[in-house]
C-alpha cells in the first residue's frame, strides 16, 4: 500500500518488467483516511485482543487474565443447531476452538499455565480426537509448552514457557455516558448485532425490528451502501431499524412482528 500516487505508479511499471504478475499487490492508498481504517485493522486488532474473541460460525471464547493463570473459556453461540447432534456440535465447535486458541498463544505470548474449559463431550473417542488436534495446532509453536489429555470435565491443561513480553493491548474504552467506567470498544457494537441478528432469522423469526440508541441506528441506516442494505442483499429480509432515546449508547434489542423481545 503506497499514499504516493507517483510512487505507487513507478513501483508498477518497474513491477511490470521483473514480475507481471506481482503487478496487483501493489495498491494505491488515499491519505486521508487512515490505512488501519481503511482495511479494517483497527478492528481485527480490537476484536483479536479483547476479552471476548469471535470465531467462525458463531462460536466464540472469553479469556480471562488472572495473577496465577490465564482461565479460556468456549462457547458454541448460535451453532447449537447446526450438527446432528449435541455431541457432533461440541465437537466441531472444539476443533474450531482448539486451532483459534494456538493462535491466541502465539499471538499474546501467553506464558504460565492456561486452563482451557471446552464444551464437555461424552465419548472418549472424540476427547482424544480434540487433544490430538490441540496438540498439531500447538506443534509450531516456538515457545516450549506442554499438554495435558482432557479431564472428565472437559478441562485441558496448558503450561507454555513465554517467548517475549506478554501483548497485552487495551481494547475496552471509556463509557460516553461519563461515568468513568470503561466499556467494550463500541466499533465491536455491529459485529454482535450482526451475529443475534443471523441467529434469530436463522430460528425462522419474520418482521424483525432492531431497538437501538440513535447513533447506532443511524450508522446502521444512513450511507450507500448501508449496513442494512447489506443484510437485506445477504438475507433477503428487510430489518426495520427503530431508533430509542432512551437506550445507551452500546444498548439494543431484537422485538419480533409483536413487539415481543428476541
Amino acid at each position: 500500500v503506497v499514499d504516493d500516487e507517483e510512487v505507487c505508479s513507478e513501483i508498477k511499471d518497474y513491477l511490470k518488467t521483473i514480475a507481471p504478475h506481482k503487478e496487483s499487490i501493489v495498491k494505491y492508498h488515499n491519505p486521508r483516511t487512515p490505512v488501519f481504517e481503511k482495511y479494517g485493522i483497527e478492528r481485527q486488532i480490537k476484536t483479536s485482543f479483547g476479552r471476548t474473541v469471535s470465531m467462525s460460525k458463531g462460536a466464540y471464547l472469553i479469556i480471562e487474565h488472572t495473577e496465577a493463570m490465564h482461565v479460556i473459556d468456549v462457547n458454541s453461540g448460535n451453532r447449537s443447531n447446526k450438527a446432528n447432534s449435541q455431541e457432533d456440535t461440541a465437537l466441531e465447535t472444539n476443533l474450531i476452538a482448539a486451532s483459534e486458541i494456538a493462535r491466541q498463544l502465539r499471538l499474546r505470548d501467553m506464558g504460565g499455565i492456561i486452563v482451557v474449559d471446552f464444551i464437555d463431550m461424552r465419548q472418549a473417542e472424540n476427547r482424544k480426537k480434540l487433544y490430538e488436534h490441540m496438540r498439531v495446532e500447538m506443534s509450531e509453536d516456538r515457545a516450549k509448552h506442554k499438554i495435558l489429555p482432557p479431564s472428565k470435565f472437559g478441562l485441558i491443561q496448558i503450561t507454555r514457557q513465554r517467548v517475549r513480553q506478554e501483548m497485552n493491548i487495551k481494547t475496552r474504552e471509556e463509557n460516553p455516558d461519563g461515568n468513568g467506567n470503561e466499556i467494550q470498544a463500541p466499533i465491536l457494537v455491529i459485529n454482535k448485532i450482526k451475529e443475534e441478528l443471523e441467529k434469530h432469522l436463522k430460528n425462522g423469526h419474520k418482521k424483525i425490528t432492531l431497538n437501538a440508541h440513535p447513533f447506532v441506528a443511524a450508522f446502521i441506516t444512513k450511507g450507500y451502501p448501508s449496513i442494512r442494505s447489506k443484510w437485506f442483499m445477504n438475507h433477503k429480509k428487510w430489518i426495520k431499524v427503530s431508533p430509542r432515546d432512551a437506550y445507551t449508547y452500546l444498548e439494543y434489542n431484537f422485538t419480533d412482528k409483536d413487539g415481543k423481545v428476541l
